[in-house]
């Protein structure tokens, strides 16, 4: 089975198109056995009752607060699922992967169109590849052109580029962690560190074996880290080019952009903490320190 889990806050008219266009190319593309669930933060805007009314057939989670994409995800992993995570004994978590009830879980957000055949590809691939933990479709701004949504791991290169004017002419680089646009353009499949988390497509065993988002990100870093402990525990990480999903990028986040830049630099901290050797970690807290974030 197939779980498409959306965390909405505030956006029920992309919602509604995303929805549509989700459902479109399950009816036509996507395996028989599929779920919709989409986790609602206390929206104001009348999205409860556009599920209810226009799509009955989505497992509606409303919840009370603002939860955020972390804890939202989480919520429905928990729900969907009912693991418990990062089991030491073997026989475990044998268990645990033999109660697991989806093949595949895709974390996709609302402000996203799927384009038709985007989740056959996607499944089709990860079938073909068992070694494949987690996978991301070539990500398209609203004019066609193409979105960066597939990076290497950050390094000390992408934080200085980043952050210092002067080298302002790399971004976009390999060196800032992008890969060329060409690669977008043909249809072979290739390794990253890890996609955007508009729209990642998770193996549930990967899952269950590495455990749900780190809830001490409120938002940002935290595909990155994800894919970052899935790669520590063997997973293999995947761009799969044939598969596209528009995205409009930042329609909830733009809401709260008096606080988004102190969240960002909150979770990279947390990243670079958990993640980066002794010497590059220092390095990397000292120079945000430095930078006054």
């Amino acid at each position: 089975m197939l779980t498409v889990i959306i965390v909405s806050w505030n956006v029920r008219d992309l919602l509604r198109g995303c929805l549509t266009s989700l459902f479109v190319d399950l009816a036509s593309a996507a395996p028989s056995s599929a779920r919709v669930i989409v986790v609602d933060s206390a929206s104001t805007d009348g999205t409860p009752d556009l599920l209810r009314a226009e799509f009955p057939q989505v497992r509606l989670i409303a919840h009370a607060d603002n939860i955020g994409f972390v804890k939202g995800n989480n919520l429905a992993m928990r729900e969907i699922e009912n693991l418990k995570f990062k089991m030491q004994d073997g026989a475990a978590l044998k268990a645990s992967l033999s109660a697991l009830t989806s093949e595949f879980i895709w974390l996709l957000n609302p402000d996203t169109l799927v384009k038709p055949g985007a989740t056959r590809t996607l499944i089709d691939f990860m079938r073909a590849r068992p070694e494949c933990g987690m996978c991301g479709p070539t990500l398209c701004n609203p004019d066609g052109s193409l979105q960066h949504g597939a990076f290497a791991f950050p390094g000390l290169a992408q934080l200085f580029i980043d952050t210092v004017p002067c080298l302002g002419r790399w971004r976009n680089s390999r060196w800032d962690g992008r890969y060329p646009p060409a690669w977008f353009e043909r249809p072979t499949p290739f390794q990253i560190g890890f996609p955007l988390g508009a729209a990642m497509l998770v193996r549930a065993q990967t899952l269950a074996e590495v455990g749900l988002l780190d809830e001490g990100y409120e938002m940002y870093s935290e595909e990155v880290d994800w894919a970052k402990r899935m790669a520590d525990a063997g997973w293999e990480r995947w761009c799969v080019p044939a598969a596209k999903v528009l995205h409009y990028g930042g329609a909830s986040t733009s809401q709260a952009s008096a606080r988004t830049k102190r969240i960002l630099w909150q979770s990279r901290r947390r990243y670079f903490g958990k993640h980066y050797a002794p010497f590059k970690r220092w390095v990397a807290l000292r120079w945000v320190k430095w930078l006054g974030y």
